[in-house]
């Protein structure tokens, strides 16, 4: 029987378990990712934490919705020893219908009335072979980026601050970005905080001979995959490929590990074709779109 749970109702400990031991485990969808990017999240829950449904639900001017929020690629259904794509469609038909507005990116492909689905892009690579037989599957030019990255010697370090990495995007690729606030960069902080004090987690840069951060990325890192979740460039190191430095370090790191190397995708076609150079596949993901909203708030979306 599916339950409606609210915040303070959820068990963490099995709802963990429960995402834990499902198939294609991302991190999104563990109660401490969601608690520091989705606070106050609720929940569907079947069968005793059997399968389970992660609500980012919000209120505004008293009206509650659905949101994914920033930061938060994708959730869905999460079930350990069922199909998820139809447990998926049983949680969507039981949803509260108190939620007029839904946005929401998912893992499963599902059709369902009333909904608009959108298919979207993301980009793994699987780290189970040997280094030296995913690097063939590298592209010819990210092979000759790696090689002019390296010949002066940059050196990826790892104490760079939370701070200092979010600093340096929103200096950068941030002043461009519209639609992030202030909380959500004080939520990223947290999460990245939490992540590195439980090792689960951690931050890695390139700095300048003279200690200047110019290049920095957080991963994090769960049963089965390292995720890329931020990253942080600058003129400076896009000028010197120290982005495929990076991530071919990352992969000699984890390579023969079983792992699944998350890029966690970009609708940027310059960055979706960095991802695509290191022989990443395609794993998509989709966005379910609902307005019950009376006119006229259902045109402010």
């Amino acid at each position: 029987m599916i339950e409606y749970l609210k915040n303070s109702e959820i068990d963490r400990d099995q709802w963990d378990s429960c995402i834990r031991n499902s198939q294609s485990v991302k991190p999104y969808g563990y109660s401490w990712y969601l608690d520091n990017m989705a606070p106050g999240w609720q929940a569907l829950v079947d069968d005793d934490y059997d399968s389970v449904f992660p609500i980012p639900g919000f209120s505004r001017f008293g009206i509650q919705y659905i949101a994914t929020p920033i930061f938060l690629q994708q959730l869905g259904a999460f079930a350990p020893d069922k199909s998820s794509a139809e447990v998926l469609r049983e949680f969507l038909e039981y949803l509260p219908p108190f939620y007029k507005f839904v946005d929401l990116s998912v893992a499963q492909s599902v059709k369902i009335d009333g909904f608009t689905i959108t298919e979207r892009t993301n980009l793994e690579l699987d780290l189970s072979l040997p280094y030296e037989k995913i690097r063939e599957g590298f592209t010819s030019d990210c092979r000759r980026n790696i090689s002019l990255a390296g010949k002066k010697r940059p050196e990826l370090n790892s104490d760079i601050t939370p701070e200092e990495l979010i600093n340096l995007f929103r200096n950068n690729m941030g002043i461009k970005l519209k639609g992030v606030k202030l909380r959500d960069y004080d939520r990223l902080k947290n999460l990245m905080t939490y992540c590195i004090e439980n090792k689960c987690g951690e931050i890695l840069g390139v700095r300048t001979a003279r200690k200047r951060l110019i290049y920095g990325l957080f991963i994090v890192r769960v049963h089965g995959s390292v995720t890329l979740l931020f990253t942080a460039t600058t003129s400076e190191s896009l000028e010197r490929r120290i982005g495929y430095f990076a991530i071919n370090e990352i992969i000699k790191e984890y390579s023969g590990s079983r792992m699944i190397l998350d890029f966690a995708g970009s609708s940027i076609p310059s960055v979706a074709a960095f991802m695509k150079s290191f022989g990443s596949r395609n794993v998509s993901y989709y966005t379910l779109y609902q307005n019950r909203l009376f006119w006229p708030v259902k045109m402010l979306k």
